[in-house]
């Protein structure tokens, strides 16, 4: 059974472990950056630097957020994993080929149901 594989297991724990520890970086560059910019000119319109910091700021915020939503997504499947319905699409009800699981273990839909051309 899926929910038993200490691969998969592993490869969850491993992905929660990575999106975490990139997670508290990125925290803190973002951190540097708000400290940054309060060091600075507040007339962004003026200072050749204010753009490309509120740009760095605004790409660092929404690459946090994408890495959010990834661990939230790994601790789903790791849930699922727990509960015994980790491997079965979310659309089809079909197991989800291993193959996928090892490549994105964190996956919900099988091959056919993840084809946005099936929809």
């Amino acid at each position: 059974m899926v929910h038993e594989d200490p691969e998969l297991r592993a490869r969850l724990a491993a992905e929660a472990e990575r999106t975490a520890e990139r997670i508290s970086a990125l925290e803190r560059d973002y951190g540097a950056i708000v400290d940054g910019m309060q060091l600075s000119s507040t007339d962004d319109e003026h200072d050749p630097e204010g753009f490309t910091t509120a740009v760095d700021r605004s790409r660092t915020s929404a690459l946090l957020e994408t890495a959010r939503h990834q661990l939230a997504e790994v601790r789903s499947a790791q849930e699922r994993m727990a509960a015994g319905t980790y491997g079965r699409c979310e659309v089809c009800g079909e197991a989800i080929p291993r193959g996928r699981l090892l490549a994105r273990p964190a996956a919900r839909t099988c091959v056919e149901c993840a084809d946005p051309s099936r929809r």
